[in-house]
Protein backbone atom coordinates (compact mmCIF):
# COMPACT_ATOMS: atom_id res chain seq x y z
CA UNK A 1 0.00 0.00 0.00
CA UNK A 2 1.65 3.63 -0.87
CA UNK A 3 1.32 6.34 1.52
CA UNK A 4 -1.58 7.98 -0.32
CA UNK A 5 -3.42 4.78 -0.09
CA UNK A 6 -3.36 4.36 3.59
CA UNK A 7 -6.04 4.62 5.50
CA UNK A 8 -6.50 7.30 8.09
CA UNK A 9 -9.11 7.37 11.28
CA UNK A 10 -10.68 10.40 12.63
CA UNK A 11 -12.32 10.29 16.09
CA UNK A 12 -15.01 12.89 17.08
CA UNK A 13 -15.49 13.93 20.95
CA UNK A 14 -18.85 15.90 21.23
CA UNK A 15 -19.71 16.77 24.36
CA UNK A 16 -23.37 18.25 23.85
CA UNK A 17 -25.72 17.33 26.71
CA UNK A 18 -29.37 17.53 24.36
CA UNK A 19 -30.75 15.65 21.44
CA UNK A 20 -30.27 16.83 19.02
CA UNK A 21 -27.39 18.81 19.50
CA UNK A 22 -25.64 21.49 18.40
CA UNK A 23 -22.49 20.28 19.71
CA UNK A 24 -22.71 17.20 17.52
CA UNK A 25 -23.78 19.41 14.36
CA UNK A 26 -21.17 21.15 14.76
CA UNK A 27 -18.73 18.02 14.86
CA UNK A 28 -20.37 16.43 12.16
CA UNK A 29 -19.74 19.71 10.26
CA UNK A 30 -16.22 19.49 10.83
CA UNK A 31 -15.44 15.88 10.50
CA UNK A 32 -17.17 16.31 6.92
CA UNK A 33 -14.62 18.71 6.07
CA UNK A 34 -12.29 16.42 7.41
CA UNK A 35 -13.09 13.82 5.64
CA UNK A 36 -13.42 15.51 2.35
CA UNK A 37 -9.85 17.11 2.39
CA UNK A 38 -8.08 13.66 3.27
CA UNK A 39 -10.22 11.31 0.42
CA UNK A 40 -8.63 14.87 -1.79
CA UNK A 41 -5.28 13.72 -0.77
CA UNK A 42 -5.84 10.09 -1.44
CA UNK A 43 -6.62 8.67 1.94
CA UNK A 44 -9.51 6.40 2.90
CA UNK A 45 -10.89 7.33 6.09
CA UNK A 46 -13.01 5.82 9.19
CA UNK A 47 -14.32 8.31 11.45
CA UNK A 48 -15.21 7.08 14.83
CA UNK A 49 -17.93 8.73 16.81
CA UNK A 50 -18.31 9.03 20.68
CA UNK A 51 -21.16 11.25 22.18
CA UNK A 52 -19.75 12.02 25.83
CA UNK A 53 -23.54 12.15 27.01
CA UNK A 54 -24.04 8.22 26.28
CA UNK A 55 -20.46 7.90 28.51
CA UNK A 56 -21.43 10.06 31.77
CA UNK A 57 -22.36 7.76 34.10
CA UNK A 58 -18.93 5.15 32.86
CA UNK A 59 -16.91 8.65 33.08
CA UNK A 60 -17.64 9.29 36.86
CA UNK A 61 -17.20 5.78 37.40
CA UNK A 62 -13.65 5.71 36.02
CA UNK A 63 -12.99 9.14 38.29
CA UNK A 64 -13.84 7.04 40.98
CA UNK A 65 -12.03 3.92 40.72
CA UNK A 66 -8.90 4.70 38.60
CA UNK A 67 -9.53 2.79 35.34
CA UNK A 68 -12.27 2.87 32.58
CA UNK A 69 -14.38 -0.42 31.44
CA UNK A 70 -16.76 -1.60 28.57
CA UNK A 71 -17.50 1.72 26.21
CA UNK A 72 -15.87 3.99 27.80
CA UNK A 73 -12.56 1.72 27.41
CA UNK A 74 -13.55 1.22 24.11
CA UNK A 75 -13.69 5.24 23.63
CA UNK A 76 -10.69 5.66 25.03
CA UNK A 77 -9.00 3.05 22.45
CA UNK A 78 -10.93 4.99 19.29
CA UNK A 79 -9.06 8.28 20.79
CA UNK A 80 -5.77 7.16 21.64
CA UNK A 81 -5.60 5.00 18.41
CA UNK A 82 -6.96 7.81 15.64
CA UNK A 83 -4.49 9.60 13.28
CA UNK A 84 -6.89 12.91 14.22
CA UNK A 85 -9.20 13.92 16.94
CA UNK A 86 -12.43 16.39 16.25
CA UNK A 87 -13.12 17.68 20.06
CA UNK A 88 -16.26 20.19 20.33
CA UNK A 89 -17.63 21.46 23.61
CA UNK A 90 -20.87 23.55 24.61
CA UNK A 91 -19.67 26.42 26.42
CA UNK A 92 -21.22 26.55 29.95
CA UNK A 93 -20.21 29.97 32.37
CA UNK A 94 -18.00 30.87 29.79
CA UNK A 95 -15.42 27.39 29.80
CA UNK A 96 -15.75 24.13 28.57
CA UNK A 97 -18.12 21.29 30.36
CA UNK A 98 -17.66 19.13 33.07
CA UNK A 99 -18.66 15.96 31.01
CA UNK A 100 -15.61 17.39 28.38
CA UNK A 101 -12.94 18.32 30.87
CA UNK A 102 -13.48 14.67 32.87
CA UNK A 103 -13.25 12.81 29.83
CA UNK A 104 -9.75 14.38 29.02
CA UNK A 105 -9.03 13.72 33.16
CA UNK A 106 -9.08 9.78 32.95
CA UNK A 107 -7.47 9.69 29.70
CA UNK A 108 -3.48 8.93 29.94
CA UNK A 109 -1.57 12.21 30.24
CA UNK A 110 0.65 11.27 27.40
CA UNK A 111 -2.02 9.74 25.60
CA UNK A 112 -2.49 12.78 22.88
CA UNK A 113 1.18 13.68 22.65
CA UNK A 114 2.26 14.79 19.16
CA UNK A 115 -1.91 13.39 18.35
CA UNK A 116 -3.84 16.39 15.83
CA UNK A 117 -6.54 17.93 17.66
CA UNK A 118 -9.35 20.37 15.97
CA UNK A 119 -11.09 22.10 18.78
CA UNK A 120 -14.26 23.59 18.38
CA UNK A 121 -17.70 24.73 20.69
CA UNK A 122 -21.20 26.08 20.50
CA UNK A 123 -23.30 28.48 22.68
CA UNK A 124 -25.80 30.73 22.67
CA UNK A 125 -23.94 33.73 21.70
CA UNK A 126 -20.63 34.87 20.35
CA UNK A 127 -19.54 36.90 23.32
CA UNK A 128 -18.66 32.94 24.13
CA UNK A 129 -16.28 32.31 21.65
CA UNK A 130 -13.12 33.14 23.56
CA UNK A 131 -13.49 29.93 26.09
CA UNK A 132 -12.04 28.28 22.87
CA UNK A 133 -8.50 30.05 23.36
CA UNK A 134 -8.73 30.59 27.24
CA UNK A 135 -10.15 27.61 28.54
CA UNK A 136 -9.56 24.39 25.70
CA UNK A 137 -6.72 25.24 23.87
CA UNK A 138 -4.66 25.56 26.72
CA UNK A 139 -6.36 22.30 28.20
CA UNK A 140 -4.97 20.64 24.77
CA UNK A 141 -1.15 22.28 25.10
CA UNK A 142 -1.11 20.49 28.34
CA UNK A 143 -1.66 17.25 26.76
CA UNK A 144 1.01 18.09 23.97
CA UNK A 145 -1.44 17.17 21.03
CA UNK A 146 -0.69 19.13 18.17
CA UNK A 147 -3.86 22.00 18.16
CA UNK A 148 -4.40 23.27 14.01
CA UNK A 149 -4.73 26.89 14.42
CA UNK A 150 -7.91 27.44 13.47
CA UNK A 151 -10.82 26.54 16.08
CA UNK A 152 -14.09 26.61 15.22
CA UNK A 153 -16.76 28.25 17.90
CA UNK A 154 -20.56 28.40 16.69
CA UNK A 155 -23.27 30.96 18.37
CA UNK A 156 -27.16 30.10 17.36
CA UNK A 157 -26.93 32.82 14.90
CA UNK A 158 -24.02 31.17 13.20
CA UNK A 159 -26.01 28.09 11.92
CA UNK A 160 -28.06 30.82 9.70
CA UNK A 161 -24.90 31.11 7.52
CA UNK A 162 -24.92 30.32 4.30
CA UNK A 163 -22.24 28.33 2.41
CA UNK A 164 -21.96 31.11 0.20
CA UNK A 165 -20.57 33.17 2.75
CA UNK A 166 -17.31 35.06 2.49
CA UNK A 167 -14.71 35.87 4.94
CA UNK A 168 -15.54 34.65 8.41
CA UNK A 169 -18.79 33.05 8.32
CA UNK A 170 -19.03 29.55 9.91
CA UNK A 171 -19.21 27.23 6.50
CA UNK A 172 -15.46 28.62 5.80
CA UNK A 173 -14.16 28.38 9.30
CA UNK A 174 -15.62 24.84 9.09
CA UNK A 175 -13.70 23.78 5.64
CA UNK A 176 -10.40 26.12 6.88
CA UNK A 177 -10.18 23.87 10.30
CA UNK A 178 -10.82 20.54 8.49
CA UNK A 179 -8.20 21.12 5.87
CA UNK A 180 -6.14 22.15 8.63
CA UNK A 181 -6.55 18.47 10.20
CA UNK A 182 -6.74 16.52 7.53
CA UNK A 183 -3.01 17.93 6.16
CA UNK A 184 -1.82 16.91 9.49
CA UNK A 185 -3.31 13.45 9.93
CA UNK A 186 -2.23 12.51 6.99
CA UNK A 187 1.55 12.96 7.60
CA UNK A 188 0.75 10.96 10.55
CA UNK A 189 3.39 7.68 10.46
CA UNK A 190 1.10 3.93 10.09
CA UNK A 191 4.15 2.70 11.75
CA UNK A 192 1.82 0.12 13.51
CA UNK A 193 2.30 -0.69 17.84
CA UNK A 194 5.30 -0.44 18.94
CA UNK A 195 7.29 -3.40 19.51
CA UNK A 196 8.58 -3.51 23.21
CA UNK A 197 11.19 -5.82 22.45
CA UNK A 198 12.74 -3.66 19.95
CA UNK A 199 15.73 -2.61 21.62
CA UNK A 200 16.88 -6.11 23.29
CA UNK A 201 19.89 -7.09 21.78
CA UNK A 202 20.09 -10.09 19.69
CA UNK A 203 22.00 -13.19 21.38
CA UNK A 204 24.56 -12.77 18.65
CA UNK A 205 25.04 -9.40 19.66
CA UNK A 206 25.42 -11.08 23.25
CA UNK A 207 27.72 -12.89 22.41
CA UNK A 208 29.69 -10.33 20.63
CA UNK A 209 29.66 -11.47 17.09
CA UNK A 210 29.24 -9.55 13.94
Amino acid sequence: MTTSEQSRTIAIVSAGLSQPSSTRLLADRLADAAVRELEDLGHPVRVENIELRDLAHPVVDAMLTGFATGDLARAQEAVTGADGVIAVTPVFTSSFSGLFKSFWDILDPDALSGMPVLLGATGGTARHSLALEYAVRPLFTYLHADTVPTSVFAATDDWAASAADTGAGLPRRIERAGRELARRAAQRQDDGPADPFASTPSFTELLGGS
